[in-house]
């Protein structure tokens, strides 16, 4: 691999896979080689678009195709575990799409088997791969704003979606909270790790999804955090972080910004900008670049979005969801078992999270 471009398979052919697959054929030491979809038709419109070889009607054909490096997984993420799973099982390297699983528990049963494996395996936390929320992460942690007092961000769309759309239906995982809760949640696990105590609050649909949704997480430094969601608002989708001496202001796409503002007692704001060569702000390059690195270097998951990172967060999606009464059709049946067939799950993920 080290002296080949890494060869990537496409499993799902929806919005976020196309997105995706867009940046990947940019990159000089990627290679997509096969997509898969549930229809053939689609799996070859799909490879016809970008110029990839073989296109499977089938996930478990891309799944035991020997040539392909890594497996990247854009199905909605109530088939997450299904589709990566199949994967794991089969051999293939996976970077799957958030949220991660539709709970902890199936969040927990793919990195076991991916470690049972000796696979590699990342969550798609692009916003953990892009440099400038690097250099904020490292810049907090270094303590340019002291110790952290509170986080904020939010992330909303104004709709409204008809109640057959995917963020609408229970049995696709739907709602605000795993559709886009997902970015404030890890934006406050990215500066203060795994809260030690949840709150939170929820409207929700007639179908029994939120619609929106408010937490409050604390942690035992007596640092809090404010996160918001909604599918009936446009938020302005923006983060602050403030500490004992100073603040970070993050405006709108706060999760793959094109700058932020240091504010410290005394002196002038600092407005720190992501680098031209850093491509556009929406790029899903970064993280494709991390998980080429991971695999090169042997590694099987990547320290930038570690899996057990991933897993704090689907625990807190839970406590969430507990708090304001939100479970998924058959979400206790599947606990436990090995999900690995293609079956019903739905597939195609329309990249509603990606602010222009």
């Amino acid at each position: 691999m080290a002296d080949r471009p890494v060869r990537w398979g496409i499993l799902a052919t929806g919005g976020i896979a196309a997105s995706f697959t867009a940046d990947l054929v940019d990159l000089p030491d990627a290679e997509v080689v096969a997509v898969a979809s549930r229809s053939a038709e689609s799996a070859k419109a799909f490879a016809e678009r970008f110029g990839i070889a073989r296109a499977y009607g089938e996930w478990g054909a891309l799944a035991e195709d020997t040539d392909v490096d890594v497996v990247y997984v854009a199905t909605p993420h109530s088939a997450h575990r299904a589709a990566a799973g199949m994967c794991l099982e089969a051999g293939r390297n996976v970077l799957c799409e958030k949220a991660f699983a539709l709970n902890a528990q199936e969040a927990g049963e793919l990195v076991a088997l991916a470690r049972e494996r000796g696979s590699f395996l990342m969550e798609a936390m692009w916003m953990y791969c892009n440099p400038l929320v690097r250099r904020l992460a490292d810049m907090v942690r270094d303590g340019v704003i002291g110790e952290v007092r509170t986080v904020q961000a939010d992330f909303g769309l104004a709709g409204p979606f008809p109640p057959a759309h995917r963020l609408r239906d229970p049995a696709q995982g739907g709602g605000a909270l795993l559709d886009l809760g997902v970015y404030p949640v890890s934006f406050a696990h990215l500066l203060l790790g795994e809260p030690s105590d949840v709150t939170a609050r929820a409207v929700l649909s007639e179908e029994g999804v939120d619609l929106q949704t408010g937490a409050l997480l604390s942690w035992e430094s007596g640092a809090l955090a404010s996160v918001h969601c909604s599918v009936i608002g446009g938020t302005a989708t923006s983060a602050s972080v403030t500490g004992s001496q100073g603040r970070i202001d993050i405006p709108y796409g706060f999760f793959f910004p094109d700058h932020f503002v240091l504010h410290r007692d005394g002196r002038d704001p600092e407005t720190f900008r992501a680098e031209p060569s850093a491509g556009p702000r929406n790029s899903l390059k970064h993280e494709a670049r991390e998980v080429m690195r991971a695999l090169r270097a042997g590694e099987t998951e990547s320290p930038l979005v570690p899996l057990e990172g991933t897993l704090a967060v689907m625990r807190t999606l839970d406590a969430i969801r507990d708090r304001v009464g939100v479970r998924y059709p058959g979400e206790d049946d599947r606990r436990g078992e090995r999900l690995g067939a293609q079956g019903d799950q739905p597939e195609e993920n329309e990249p509603v999270a990606t602010p222009a």
